[in-house]
């Protein structure tokens, strides 16, 4: 198996599952809560079955880790991670920043990322070490070197309070840079980091499912992806901050 195939079979999914995304906008039949305020609909759900059922089908020894449903363990070395609808409380509400998103993994480490923005039809897609697209175009993170010219992207958890520390991160950088926007998709956050849409991006509370395939994204648009203190980032870590590079320590220094 070469990396094209997991490629093709992944970006079918993605393709499969956004179409049904977009045609379900303003018709979900349910909704339910994971918590207070986490919401997930039966989209998410049809989404997800739709894709494990494609990846099984080509390769039915690997893993699982999607977030609606409980992980396959097969023992394989290759677990593909999957959010089924990133923005599900943006989707519910038809506003139009949402996204599939499909990782695979080999031995722990992510070695394919694809995104796919329905509303846009734009795909975002990288391979360990071949670079990333949007839409077969190459793409590269932006330039800008100062963090009060920085156009930031944040997101803050479900159950947020007062005492949230993400409010506070917000606040220190709101005044130290040009823009921050909270639009509800981290992965798409990350994939707009990746082609230049973005400066910088932190959030703290994610799940594997939410950058797994975004995270390398922006790496192989050659951005730098680290925790909040600038050490190594796995996409099983809580915190993530993701740049252009050119202002991360910048950033480092305000969330640290």
């Amino acid at each position: 198996m070469t990396i094209s195939k997991y490629t093709k079979v992944a970006i079918r999914a993605a393709y499969a599952s956004g179409l049904l995304i977009k045609r379900s906008v303003g018709k979900i039949s349910n909704v339910s809560y994971k918590g207070r305020d986490n919401i997930v609909t039966n989209v998410d759900r049809s989404s997800e079955e739709l894709i494990i059922k494609m990846i099984l089908r080509a390769f039915p020894d690997h893993s699982i880790l999607s977030e609606e449903s409980s992980p396959i363990d097969s023992g394989s070395r290759y677990r593909w991670v999957i959010d089924p609808i990133d923005g599900t409380t943006n989707f519910a509400h038809a506003f139009p920043f949402f996204c599939v998103s499909i990782a695979l993994e080999e031995s722990g480490k992510i070695i394919l990322g694809v995104v796919y923005d329905p509303m846009r039809d734009e795909i975002f897609i990288a391979g360990q070490g071949r670079g990333a697209t949007l839409n077969g175009k190459k793409i590269k993170v932006s330039r800008v070197d100062k963090l009060s010219n920085g156009f930031l992207a944040t997101g803050f958890s479900y159950g947020i309070t007062r005492k949230d520390r993400n409010i506070m991160h917000f606040s220190k950088l709101l005044v130290k840079t040009q823009a921050i926007r909270r639009a509800g998709s981290a992965a798409l956050d990350l994939c707009y980091v990746a082609c230049g849409r973005f400066d910088g991006f932190w959030e703290m509370n994610l799940h594997p499912w939410d950058s797994a395939a975004a995270s390398l994204i922006v790496r192989e648009a050659k951005g730098v992806v680290t925790k909040f203190d600038g050490k190594s980032y796995s996409h099983y870590d809580k915190n993530i901050l993701a740049t252009n590079g050119r202002i991360h320590s910048q950033m480092v220094k305000v969330l640290s």
